[in-house]
């Protein structure tokens, strides 16, 4: 009973401490409470009641991952020995900071400054788009699809377009997966091109990849010059609907980049100049996979349909949680 009330007693007097600090200190990193003994586990519940007095979505998984993070273990897997540990100055004082800036609602993966992404490890920057499980199930359905037509067609070499390739989450996970692809990969942001490069040269990638600085919207001619032809283009686009953007989380709204995010009146302005240039860039029965809003696998259908006779709309394909999401497309071949 007595060891029992110490811990709580102790838990008392970091977090009257913490309160003390933060309630002082309106921007910046916050400093740890000074010798002040503390266990994985206790700064694990500690951040995570704060986050939630705060507001801060996800405070026990953002708890969680900082402390991993810290502690340099994957994820939330922790030994109950590690969770028992004492964290070292060094390593109370990095929580304290990275937990500082989630209090900000910076989002955790700008926060630890990485994310997995299926079988990949990349480092993240704000304001570059953050990948979404969504996104790996495009990516997933683009390669079950691949080794369906790779097995009809005995193709050994392919070349592929990204558009709007942020982090590089897409590209290098479709390199990782075909050995024999060539990926040509596009944004308008520096700061993401240079990200993908990065991660790319961590991941020993960099060799089929080429990077380009260029603008779906503005710079066709060049894209066209660049990377013509590809076998297939993939792009999670900006397409969320403008008339949406106010009603996303402050993590969003506040660090990520909103050229990423928005689409526009109809969330259609960059998906258009991607379908028009799919049918000058794409070899015959060359295909697209694009992630959208559940709203627009029918318009882009209808857009296919009656705009672009080169295209023709194969199917709609739907995510985990059964909401229309993915659309594939297809080059008419010579044949029609």
């Amino acid at each position: 009973v007595n060891v029992l009330l110490l811990f709580y007693v102790l838990l008392l007097v970091v977090f009257q401490s913490v309160v003390r600090l933060w309630s002082n200190a309106a921007d910046g990193a916050v400093a740890p409470p000074a010798d002040c003994r503390i266990t994985a586990e206790q700064a694990i519940r500690l951040w995570a009641q704060h986050f939630t007095l705060h507001g801060i979505s996800e405070p026990l998984l953002s708890s969680q991952y900082i402390i991993s993070h810290v502690l340099g273990e994957k994820t939330v897997s922790f030994s109950l020995i590690m969770l028992r540990d004492t964290l070292t100055d060094r390593e109370r004082e990095r929580v304290w900071e990275l937990g500082s800036k989630r209090l900000t609602r910076m989002p955790v993966q700008y926060v630890i400054e990485e994310w997995d992404f299926r079988d990949l490890n990349l480092k993240m920057r704000p304001p570059v788009f953050i990948p979404r499980p969504e996104t790996e199930e495009l990516v997933n359905l683009v390669l079950e699809d691949l080794r369906l037509i790779r097995g009809e067609s005995h193709t050994t070499d392919l070349r592929c377009l990204e558009v709007g390739c942020g982090s590089g989450a897409i590209s290098l996970s479709l390199l990782r997966s075909i050995p024999q692809l060539r990926v040509f990969a596009l944004d308008q942001s520096q700061t993401a091109v240079c990200l993908t490069m990065e991660n790319a040269n961590r991941l020993g990638l960099q060799d089929r990849l080429d990077v380009h600085l260029l603008d779906v919207i503005k710079d066709a001619d060049a894209i066209l010059s660049k990377c013509n032809p590809v076998d297939f283009l993939i792009s999670n686009p900006p397409y969320l609907l403008s008339q949406d953007m106010e009603t996303l989380q402050t993590e969003i709204l506040g660090f990520e980049d909103h050229s990423a995010l928005d689409g526009g009146l109809d969330g259609l302005s960059v998906i258009r100049p991607i379908l028009a240039l799919s049918s000058k860039l794409l070899t015959q029965r060359g295909r697209v996979y694009l992630e959208v809003a559940p709203c627009h696998p029918p318009i882009i259908q209808q857009l296919i349909e009656e705009m672009m006779p080169g295209l023709l709309y194969l199917e709609t394909r739907c995510d985990l949680t059964n909401r229309p999401r993915f659309c594939i497309l297809q080059k008419k071949g010579e044949d029609g």
